[in-house]
């Protein structure tokens, strides 16, 4: 249950093992299987989930991260506006969930672009509805933001297990709120 967002770094001693699940798509060895389940009982339903990021390293992080605050400061903005606007789309190196290999974004096959109407294809929907199964949740919900600090991303899901993502789903939480809900027991 590592907490991963702005105001919490990835620690100085993390490491991650990797497994590839998919073509070139490398995740946390430990969640590889129930990804790969899950990816396959999708299949099975007949949609067509695709990986389309895992893993990151901090230097592709940073360079993504980088590419978005160069797409405001070229609207005008100040560097530091820049990157504060950035980070609501691309998390600050060192804080994203794609940098521990516990994230992944997961698009349909047919509409493959990263925006609000991903959450209207099927295979969004089945995975909205059914990836708690695996131990995954929808990291980033809409009604979630202002916790979270990041917009709306209805193809980032982020494994915590299956006992913590069931919690999690029928309470209506973020990870922020339910790492704080066992903060607080």
């Amino acid at each position: 249950l590592l907490l991963v967002n702005k105001n919490n770094k990835i620690p100085e001693n993390f490491d991650v093992e990797l497994e590839t699940v998919e073509k070139n798509h490398k995740v946390d060895k430990r969640i590889a299987s129930s990804l790969k389940q899950m990816l396959s009982d999708a299949r099975n339903q007949g949609l067509s989930p695709v990986i389309c990021s895992s893993y990151r390293t901090n230097s592709k992080q940073t360079q993504l991260f980088n590419n978005k605050v160069k797409q405001y400061t070229d609207f005008g903005y100040s560097n530091s506006e820049a990157e504060e606007l950035a980070s609501y789309w691309v998390t600050i190196p060192g804080t994203s969930e794609h940098e521990t290999g516990l994230a992944v974004d997961i698009v349909s096959k047919n509409y493959q672009k990263l925006d609000e109407q991903q959450e209207e294809t099927a295979e969004q929907k089945w995975l909205m509805e059914n990836s708690y199964k695996y131990g995954f949740i929808l990291r980033y919900p809409t009604d979630k933001k202002d916790i979270t600090m990041i917009n709306y991303e209805p193809w980032h899901y982020r494994y915590v297990g299956i006992e913590n993502a069931t919690y999690i789903k029928e309470h209506d939480l973020c990870l922020e709120e339910y790492i704080e809900y066992l903060n607080n027991l």
